[in-house]
């Protein structure tokens, strides 16, 4: 059974989790680990991230990487959150933390954190038919999800981590009231917007993540942090919260670590990530929250499965495909022609495996790209496939890794006209197997949008067969398909020229 590793590099704490999913059966967990780094202290004081952090994330890192390294996982994903989307430094960051983990570090943005947060919570406790509001309290940032039988329907990045509250806001310990005010006001602020687009009432389920969530519902059923894992799914109701809160307002660091279930690490941190909590429920009209253990790990392990990372699969999850779908209409690109050029290309993706031997991953690059090569004619119509990249590489596209939106957007630029050449720098950047991948794929992307060239979707369906020295083509269709013929065989050169064979295309008879 495919086996996938996870790794969150937040603000406070990096999470590693290594995972077996077996369709249809609880995902079954075998290796976790967590450690405190505080990366969001020197980035949220100085800007950057210290050399004293940088060296702890790394080491931090390395050794988490023996441990998915051993269970042999065919998925990795290593995401950096709100720290890193706000230091100075970030490429040293991420050459470094990408070499200490033996697979590239990605920093993702709010509302890609929020989907994995949403789809986490959502895996490990499906609420089918129910309308959910979700909330995540971390180091730097905290997420706010909306969802609906199980699909997010709206999220929201907020500056209101614990680490960057405390750090603007509380300087004397325990905390002034002065200050707690000025922070409780900021907060409501910030939460004002989100309760404005989502409204106080309908809710079914209510949901806190992250450790500020466990810690509150820890401290509230008086368990020690050993027990933690009995706390799952618990009810908080918002007096609960609101008489803690109160308590860890006036105690100092030392009377804070007393209070059973706040381990000494987070009582530096509790009252801020409290605040945080308390004014959500309050702004939210909210009689209780419901705590869950899952997050970002979560989603990351479930996004890969659903992806079929390490299978045969290779197209579009239900997410991306709604993703890019969704781009096609902001941008005016004619769906059902996005649909068919998208079809075509799988079809032929397929059908050309003996002839390119890509790995079924760049399937899914090139479905993304036969929806997305249009957009550019937004901007305008003389030179739309330059548009149509410049487009897709600057879009915020939850769902995808930022090198599969790099590659999607270099498909979308070579979609016409030139073929890659060594005066072409953004092609060049790539690496030997990215301009493998590219190159490969460019043909078949050109043949599927030119057998929908008049965008009417004559052709039904596609037939390709292999042959000595070339390629057939016996497309079925509903009248006259000249115009698509042509167009194809013109697309051809492209193929000829990359794969060193023609492409000839016939009319399947009735």
């Amino acid at each position: 059974m495919p086996r996938y590793a996870a790794i969150d590099i937040g603000s406070n704490s990096i999470r590693m989790e290594a995972a077996e999913v077996v369709p249809g059966q609880p995902v079954r967990i075998l290796a976790s680990d967590r450690e405190v780094t505080r990366l969001g202290e020197s980035v949220f004081r100085s800007g950057a991230v210290s050399e004293e952090a940088l060296k702890t994330t790394c080491s931090v890192l390395a050794r988490m990487a023996v441990l998915y390294r051993k269970l042999d996982a065919v998925g990795i994903r290593a995401v950096a959150t709100s720290a890193i989307r706000d230091t100075s430094n970030q490429a040293e960051f991420l050459s470094r933390a990408s070499e200490a983990a033996g697979t590239p570090v990605e920093i993702i943005s709010g509302r890609e954190e929020a989907r994995l947060i949403h789809l986490g919570v959502d895996s490990n406790w499906p609420a089918p038919g129910k309308r959910t509001l979700m909330i995540d309290i971390g180091g730097g940032s905290a997420e706010i999800m909306a969802g609906e039988n199980g699909r997010l329907r709206d999220a929201f990045s907020k500056p209101l981590g614990a680490i960057r509250l405390r750090e603007i806001f509380l300087q004397d310990d325990p905390p002034a009231p002065r200050q707690l005010h000025q922070m409780q006001e900021y907060i409501q602020e910030k939460l004002a917007e989100v309760v404005d687009r989502l409204g106080h009432s309908g809710w079914d389920r209510v949901i806190a993540t992250s450790a500020t969530a466990s810690a509150v519902a820890s401290a509230v059923a008086r368990l020690p942090r050993s027990q933690r894992e009995e706390i799952d799914r618990r009810r908080i109701s918002t007096t609960q919260v609101r008489k803690l809160f109160e308590r860890i307002a006036e105690l100092n660091l030392v009377g804070r670590r007393r209070i059973t279930g706040i381990g000494p690490r987070r009582a530096e941190i509790i009252v801020p990530g409290v605040a945080v909590l308390l004014e959500f429920l309050k702004e939210f009209q909210l009689p209780a929250v419901y705590y869950s253990r899952a997050g970002v790990r979560d989603g990351i392990i479930a996004d890969l499965a659903a992806r079929n990372v390490g299978a045969e699969l290779s197209r579009l999850s239900r997410d991306q495909r709604s993703e890019v779908e969704g781009m096609c209409r902001r941008y005016g690109v004619s769906i059902e022609h996005a649909r068919k050029v998208a079809h075509i290309s799988s079809l032929l993706f397929t059908a050309l495996q003996p002839l390119h031997h890509l790995p079924p991953g760049s399937g899914k690059l090139l479905e993304a790209s036969a929806y997305l090569h249009d957009v550019g004619h937004f901007v305008s119509s003389v030179g739309h496939h330059k548009h149509s990249y410049y487009v897709v590489a600057n879009s915020d596209m939850p769902g995808f890794t930022e090198r599969e939106r790099i590659l999607i957007a270099m498909l979308c630029r070579y979609h016409r006209k030139a073929l890659p050449s060594p005066v072409h720098n953004a092609y060049q950047s790539l690496s030997a197997e990215e301009k493998r991948i590219v190159v490969l794929l460019i043909p078949i992307l050109r043949l599927a949008d030119n057998l929908d060239r008049g965008h009417e979707q004559r052709i039904q369906s596609v037939l390709c067969r292999v042959l000595d020295g070339e390629v057939l083509l016996q497309v079925q269709s509903q009248g006259d398909i000249d115009l698509e013929q042509w167009a194809a065989e013109r697309a051809g050169e492209a193929f000829r020229q990359v794969y060193n064979r023609p492409v000839f295309v016939a009319k399947a008879r009735d």
